[in-house]
């Protein structure tokens, strides 16, 4: 399995192919889909282009790639998308038109309370595990644990030389993982090499603007394709 993140942080100032208007997540997810994606996952922005989990801005974006593509489509409940824990949560009990699932950052404040509320709101939760935390250790010791479809591993190590060696060593932090799917990605540099050790992955422009290549990726089609080529490579016997 493919996924493609879609923009995360990143604006226009960054490469022309990163996601604006409200049409665009969809736009985006349905080319990557035809690159090979299976999922996406989208920072569902307002207007200004600031990331919010206000009901207005996340019911639209992944009801839009769903009406364009069968895949699930998820959002980031991370700090980023909120003033705090307790009204990130007030916003996900307000969703009107909740997402496919939601990833929820273990190591951040907040995150039990908002992993237990997804599910009421027909919400699959996603457990984000980011390397230098001690959110493996918290999802380990988590009793909503078990329920999660699966863990997102993020590697935050930007060195291609020792990312891949990251890769296969998050996911074994909390155990077993309570016995879920994990998703293993990196982050810029280390994008790619993080790709390569599980039986899933994710690339788009939220984690690098720059396919194996080095030329600039212009959408989100060209890290999914490459991300489905990565996977085909190092699997090849």
């Amino acid at each position: 399995m493919a996924r493609v993140c879609l923009d995360g942080s990143r604006s226009a100032a960054d490469d022309a192919g990163v996601l604006m208007s409200p049409e665009d997540p969809a736009r985006s997810a349905a080319e990557a889909v035809a690159a090979g994606a299976a999922s996406a996952h989208v920072r569902p922005r307002t207007p200004c282009g600031r990331a919010s989990l206000s009901p207005s801005v996340v019911g639209p974006a992944p009801e839009a790639i769903r009406a364009r593509v069968p895949v699930p489509a998820g959002v980031t409940t991370g700090a980023r998308t909120g003033p705090g824990p307790a009204a990130r949560l007030d916003r996900v009990r307000s969703w009107a038109v909740p997402p496919g699932f939601a990833s929820v950052d273990r190591h951040e404040a907040g995150a039990e309370e908002v992993a237990a509320e997804l599910p009421a709101r027909g919400v699959g939760v996603e457990a984000g595990l980011r390397s230098g935390t001690r959110g493996a250790a918290r999802f380990a010791a988590s009793p909503p644990g078990p329920r999660v479809l699966g863990v997102l591993a993020g590697v935050t190590d930007p060195a291609p030389a020792t990312v891949e060696a990251s890769a296969r060593t998050l996911p074994a932090e909390p155990g077993a993982a309570h016995g879920r799917p994990v998703l293993p990605h990196g982050e810029e540099g280390g994008t790619w090499p993080a790709a390569r050790p599980g039986p899933a992955t994710r690339a788009g422009l939220e984690d690098t603007l720059l396919p194996p290549d080095g030329r600039r990726a212009g959408s989100n089609a060209r890290p999914a394709a490459e991300a489905v080529a990565e996977r085909a490579r190092f699997r090849r016997p």
